[in-house]
């Protein structure tokens, strides 16, 4: 089994962080190859993430003097939401720099995971700020200021300036990580915010509609509410260990029993080691033979399990008979008397 292990466990670490594959003959130089390209998108992820932390530290202090000054409400919100950005970014870059950290025998999966926990916690920072602007904009409903229209059209200027140039930076990485997508929908929340701040800024300089900055703001809570939500639903069932929702537990044991020197699958599982990576185990029944030819076999599952699902670390028990129940689901344990 030790032999089995080895192939098994130990191989697919390397292609852990992608979806690389090579032949035996050229598996250095495409291993080299692969974790260079890898390295190269992660090292610009990160620069990318600092550049964006430093303009969110210069916009929502601009912002929040204007709004002194302007006695903007909105633009204070939209500044508060800017410095939980800020917070937000550092986070992400604090993971961000977490997750390049190898596999422990602590943690053997690595830290990737790091960068989901970041996103969730934004989450919470998020939903703290959006209960303090709508504090603020009831109190402003009940007694309402006067809004000088100049200021806030030039400081929601510099806000969409600085929050779309830190949009821009991001949205290369939100396609392919979680933590760089919770801080690009930070950007774009604070930019369309910014755009109604800008806006409500035009219309006080033409009519004293003073209600119209905390109006503002409880549709930028609103907005603000969303992208959490969204962030949330993706983050939570990889810290869950759910099956990811582009993965079919019943199509790929149907799809591996096609495949003729298998005799059955069952306890399979497949979950989210990081936002960018699938892990799956299973249970194979084959004829009883030597070990040895069965590493040709399992090469040719982890083949079509990356080609048809994406995933790209496997892990596979050979058997000669199904164990326990024999269910597709892994019950924790398979203890069962053998059939």
């Amino acid at each position: 089994m030790s032999s089995q292990k080895q192939k098994d466990g130990f191989h697919d670490s390397a292609a852990d962080h992608g979806i690389c594959t090579q032949h035996e003959g050229d598996k250095h130089s495409h291993d080299s190859c692969c974790n260079h390209h890898h390295a190269g998108i992660k090292d610009r992820e990160g620069s990318r993430l600092l550049l964006t932390l430093v303009l969110n530290l210069i916009i929502p202090v601009v912002q929040v003097i204007g709004g002194l000054y302007a006695h903007s409400v909105a633009l204070i919100s939209d500044a508060t939401h800017n410095f939980s950005d800020f917070t937000a970014i550092l986070i992400a870059y604090f993971a961000y720099r977490i997750s390049q950290k190898g596999a422990s025998f602590y943690n053997t999966f690595g830290y990737r995971r790091s960068e989901v926990m970041a996103a969730m916690l934004n989450v919470l920072i998020l939903t703290g700020v959006a209960g303090f602007i709508v504090y603020e904009a009831l109190r402003r409903f009940s007694n309402p200021e006067t809004v000088s229209g100049k200021w806030v059209l030039w400081i929601a200027g510099v806000g969409i300036l600085g929050n779309g140039l830190s949009a821009w930076l991001l949205h290369k990485d939100a396609g392919h990580s979680l933590n760089a997508r919770s801080a690009f929908l930070h950007m774009m929340g604070d930019m369309m915010t910014s755009v109604a701040v800008f806006v409500s800024g035009i219309v006080l300089l033409f009519k004293p509609w003073y209600w119209l900055d905390p109006a503002l703001s409880i549709l930028i809570v609103l907005f603000i509410l969303k992208n959490c939500w969204s962030v949330m639903k993706e983050a939570a069932p990889i810290l869950m260990n759910a099956t990811p929702k582009n993965i079919n537990i019943a199509d790929i044991g149907k799809s591996l029993e096609d495949i003729p020197e298998i005799c059955g699958v069952h306890y399979l599982h497949a979950w989210n080691v990081s936002s960018e990576s699938i892990a799956f185990s299973a249970h194979i029944v084959v004829e009883d033979q030597l070990l040895s030819q069965t590493e040709v076999l399992a090469e040719t599952i982890r083949h079509r399990l990356l080609e048809k699902f994406g995933i790209n670390h496997v892990v596979l028990q050979f058997e000669t008979a199904t164990c326990g129940k024999g269910g597709l689901l892994c019950e924790m344990s398979c203890g069962g008397t053998k059939k």
